[in-house]
């Protein structure tokens, strides 16, 4: 069972892609893009019970999204002593019998993710770890601090030592169709970054309607953002399989047309394991092994590595453990 799980769940050979630079804005491509809803809903409503996986094929599944999660906390009572916690859970995702069971000892999570205050802390436990630490910024999670403290907020992550900043957009650019605004704010977001690469959180649940979801991930696209992601997690509704498929199509056109590889990160509400499962059924479905990676797709979750480590802790012992046994921090 452990070398058969170990290659199931071991990573593709990491190639060297080129980062995407972003592309002049076309507007007339923005403005052909459409979303058929129901055909969506459809499409999404029969995945789970298409994709079901059981037994070692499941744990390395498992063992698959554990290596892409964002561990995140962004919780205003945060404290030095949590994120240490936390970046302790990061680096041992699993107890250990387990995980030597299933032969991934080596095992971590793929971030850790904080705001700017605890980025500090979080690099020193990660030091030598090589798991990037991943900070939200541009006035999380609302993004309506006045511009320049939004890229001088940028700006001090990266030179603290995040690797990857979070950014939000400006919602009213997409609700009202100023699409211009949004591809400059984009741009402007992305150089100040710097070699740090930028996902741009999207706030689907605020933007009405999943044609706007398909045409804000585009534009922040063409801007040159390294990832885009659903939700802060903070918005009434966040990561939904419907607008996950929309970002995804497009991340597929913006490939086909251009030639660049944008990821994805589906954040907030995904906290169980067969969540994560259907997830990773739709990526690899609809973009293929390579969105499989950790350079690529990230979950934006905490309590989702908890529900995981009980299921692989119930597949070794045939027992399923206490969710209090799984803290995060």
């Amino acid at each position: 069972m452990e070398s058969q799980i170990a290659e199931r769940s071991a990573q593709l050979p990491q190639l060297a892609e080129p980062r995407n630079p972003g592309i002049a804005l076309d507007l007339d491509w923005v403005a052909a893009v459409q979303a058929n809803t129901s055909a969506i809903e459809r499409r999404c409503a029969t995945l789970p019970g298409r994709r079901s996986v059981k037994k070692d094929h499941q744990a390395a599944w498992l063992l698959k999204a554990i290596s892409l999660i964002d561990l995140t906390t962004l919780s205003g009572d945060d404290t030095e002593g949590r994120v240490r916690r936390l970046c302790a859970k990061a680096r041992q995702p699993v107890s250990p019998g387990v995980l030597r069971t299933l032969g991934m000892e080596s095992l971590t999570t793929g971030a850790v993710c904080v705001y700017h205050d605890m980025i500090p802390t979080a690099v020193k436990a990660l030091e030598g770890t090589g798991i990037p630490v991943a900070a939200v910024s541009t006035g999380f999670p609302a993004g309506l601090s006045p511009f320049h403290l939004r890229l001088a907020e940028i700006e001090e992550s990266v030179k603290a030592g995040a690797e990857e900043i979070d950014i939000v957009i400006s919602r009213r650019h997409v609700l009202t169709g100023n699409w211009q605004a949004l591809y400059d704010e984009m741009k402007a977001f992305r150089k100040a970054c710097g070699d740090a690469h930028v996902k741009a959180i999207l706030a689907t649940g605020e933007l009405g309607s999943l044609r706007n979801v398909a045409r804000a991930s585009l534009i922040c696209m063409m801007a040159g953002a390294d990832f885009i992601k659903t939700s802060t997690g903070k918005e009434s509704v966040n990561a939904t399989l419907p607008v996950s498929l929309v970002m995804i199509r497009a991340i597929r056109d913006y490939y086909d047309r251009t030639g660049y590889r944008v990821g994805y990160k589906p954040a907030g509400g995904i906290s169980k394991a067969k969540d994560a499962l259907v997830y990773l059924a739709l990526m690899k479905d609809e973009l293929g092994d390579r969105w499989l990676q950790p350079d690529l797709f990230r979950f934006g979750a905490s309590s989702l590595l908890g529900d995981i480590e009980r299921q692989l802790e119930h597949h070794v012992t045939g027992a399923y453990s206490a969710g209090y046994r799984h803290s995060m921090g």
